[in-house]
């Protein structure tokens, strides 16, 4: 058994392997205060069929056993993974994924189980950190070391690895991983942060993250095994000279198409011609490897020709510039029975953006190692396959539809309203109705749009680009708005969104292992511009949130009552509250705290239901005059009841005339106009009958 720790800030990190899982081709134990989290890594080794892409499967899973938690539900245990668990999955993957050699196809499993938690730590971080030590002491070939941090920015001071309260509170929360040259992944949200200061957050990120590369490195140095070999090359069956020279002028003309389906189509028969020669050479007989290796050299020779036209020629697949945006057509209020809607179509993407506000009830409950929690801002990225001309099962949301939806939402709720100024629960849905790149960007600014629409009081517009990137040598080219084939065949897909003030969410991923400052920087400005032109273009389909919501949009009305009326209000087993619902139509809903909220579907319900309600457990203004009931008499004067609220009439305020015997002039259960003439501390009501006549 081997042990490294290193303490960074107030976090000591521990990794330690040899002792659990040894059967692993690389296993290790992280502990960091009291969670305790396994990453293990297994591959099939060399010598099965080969393979024309690389098998990766990375699996994030928490145990609620972990924080002391029985699963809900009728099965009471865990079953396939929740939406964060997948989160932090994809986290992992993109960490690992590209310090793989190109060379290495063989299937490997990555998979990260969090067994004791501790609510001061953030498992997802811990598990790439984990995840990175296993492949690096591991006999996988892998370029590693690599470490991840969580980088948060509270009262403008920058913090390292941060606890849940301080994550709350920032204004600025990064995660990403970097190996020994530069950033590989890079994910986060901000409220509306200039990219210079999410920069400075960076910079500060590598200082903290360089002790754990060393840690990485200590540790395979006392129990690291040889990397094994990669598997040597089979001989070629044909060149990449005879390829070139069979297809490389038609894949030169089919790549000059400018539209999607009508370059794929060309760039298909291109291809298609190239295989039918190369087997009609081999005597005309099917060989799946001679296709297989052709088929390579042909993804490799498009790639190039791709990347030769961009940073020869200066010329993009559709003939933009470098930094030029598709052309942007917006609508809005397009489906009427929505309470929001918009359609965001940039080129050949589009997206068909819902808008639904409902009530308190209506939030999403999430079950997680810290317990139940309630979200009132929901998004939902839809990826149907007709949107790319394809046939496809549509058997529910998967990873990557997971993580667009992750990235749209936090970047449009950063700019939402609280809870006290807009009360409703928010949810937009996202159809994407045709793809060709930057779809969960284009999901952004159609989710703007939907927001403004319907009369949601955001802080400011909201839009989203794709940044790509092409390396040759020491030219670098970086690339706005990219297509699908650009992130396809380029090195970097690099999602920025946020107003014109500043960054709200970012995702980053590359294919070259990492990235220097310098071309975050660089990619940052030039976001920061298509950003600036988008949001000019939306704004001229609306431009800010409509003045109210639309007529069809349930009716909110909010108010207080005193905390120890709530009990009246609900009534015994819920009884009153729900037949206050019944006879008026409207959801009334109290909290804790007495704020009572009503959603119904037009004025007249809403104000019948608030007068039920005030009825049962309304406030009492000294000054006003309220119905009421007798509920007993003495000598001395009557008892009445308003409202739940119970106060004496005193004798000399009965009536103007002196009343003699106070037993025949009021009866139980008579029904009596009364004044409110005082309230004392302990909610005691002083009453004048006299004072009502």
């Amino acid at each position: 058994m081997w042990k490294q720790a290193v303490t960074i800030g107030a976090r000591t990190i521990e990794l330690e392997t040899g002792r659990i899982a040894r059967q692993a081709h690389g296993a290790v134990l992280l502990r960091a205060g009291n969670t305790v989290l396994l990453s293990t890594v297994v591959y099939k080794p060399a010598g099965g069929e080969a393979l024309d892409f690389f098998p990766l499967t990375v699996d994030y899973r928490e145990y609620l056993s972990a924080a002391g938690r029985i699963p809900g539900g009728f099965l009471r245990r865990e079953g396939r993974g929740a939406d964060h668990e997948v989160l932090a999955s994809r986290l992992c993957d993109r960490s690992l994924r590209p310090l793989f050699p190109k060379a290495f196809r063989v299937e490997t499993q990555v998979v990260s189980t969090v067994l004791s938690y501790d609510p001061q730590t953030d498992p997802p971080v811990l598990a790439i950190i984990a995840a990175a030590a296993a492949l690096h002491l591991s006999e996988i070939p892998w370029h590693g070391p690599l470490a991840a941090v969580r980088v948060a920015r509270v009262g403008g001071k920058l913090v390292a690895f941060p606890g849940p309260v301080e994550a709350r509170k920032a204004d600025l929360d990064l995660t990403f991983s970097m190996g020994a040259h530069g950033v590989v992944m890079l994910e986060g949200g901000a409220r509306q942060v200039p990219e210079a200061e999410v920069l400075e957050a960076l910079a500060f990120g590598q200082e903290a993250l360089a002790p754990l590369l060393a840690l990485a490195e200590a540790l395979r140095h006392d129990a690291g095994r040889p990397k094994a070999a990669l598997p040597a090359p089979p001989a070629p069956a044909v060149s990449a000279a005879e390829i070139e020279r069979l297809g490389g002028p038609a894949l030169a003309a089919a790549l000059a198409q400018t539209g999607k389906l009508e370059r794929k189509m060309a760039v298909a028969a291109a291809k298609a011609a190239v295989l039918d020669q190369v087997q009609s050479g081999q005597g005309g007989a099917a060989d799946p490897h001679l296709v297989a290796e052709a088929s390579a050299l042909l993804e490799r020779l498009e790639g190039r020709l791709m990347r030769e036209m961009i940073v020869s020629r200066g010329r993009r697949l559709d003939g933009r510039g470098a930094e030029e945006i598709r052309p942007i057509d917006c609508e809005v209020d397009w489906l009427p029975a929505t309470h929001g809607s918009a359609l965001f179509t940039r080129g050949e993407t589009q997206a068909m953006v819902s808008l639904t506000l409902g009530a308190t009830q209506d939030r999403q409950l999430i079950e997680s190692l810290d317990g139940v929690a309630y979200d009132r801002f929901m998004l939902n990225y839809h990826f149907p396959p007709y949107s790319v001309g394809e046939v496809r099962g549509m058997r529910g949301p998967g990873r990557r539809e997971i993580g667009h939806s992750m990235l749209a939402r936090r970047a449009l709720q950063a700019v939402a309203p609280a809870d006290t100024q807009f009360p409703y629960t928010v949810r937009l849905v996202s159809e994407i109705s045709e793809s060709n790149g930057s779809s969960s960007m284009a999901t952004v600014c159609g989710g703007t749009l939907a927001l403004l629409d319907g009369g949601v009081p955001i802080a400011a517009p909201v839009a989203g680009i794709a940044m790509g990137m092409v390396k040759e040598g020491e030219q670098v080219v970086i690339l706005s708005d990219i297509m699908g084939d650009e992130d396809h065949l380029g090195d970097m897909d690099f999602k920025v969104a946020g107003t014109a003030q500043g960054v709200t969410a970012l995702q980053m991923d590359n294919k070259i292992g990492s990235l220097t400052t310098a071309m975050l920087a660089q990619a940052f400005e030039q976001a920061r511009r298509g950003r600036l032109a988008i949001l000019a273009e939306m704004a001229k389909a609306i431009a800010a949130p409509r003045p109210e919501v639309k007529p069809h949009v349930p009716v909110h009305s909010a108010f207080s009552i005193a905390t120890g009326r709530i009990r009246e209000l609900i009534g015994p087993g819920g009884k009153v509250i729900q037949e206050i619902q019944r006879n008026t139509g409207a959801r009334v809903e109290v909290d804790d705290e007495g704020t009572v909220r009503i959603y119904a579907p037009n004025r007249a319900a809403r104000d019948a239901a608030y007068t039920a309600v005030m009825e049962v457990a309304g406030h009492l203004e000294v000054g006003e005059v309220y119905e009421g009931v007798v509920t007993g008499v003495k000598e001395f004067g009557a008892f009445v009841r308003i409202r739940g609220y119970e106060g004496l009439v005193h004798v000399s305020e009965w009536a103007p005339a002196r009343v003699e015997k106070m037993l025949e002039a009021a009866q139980r259960g008579d029904s009596v106009r009364v004044r409110v003439l005082a309230t004392d501390r302990q909610g005691k009501l002083s009453l004048s009958r006299k004072a009502a006549l």
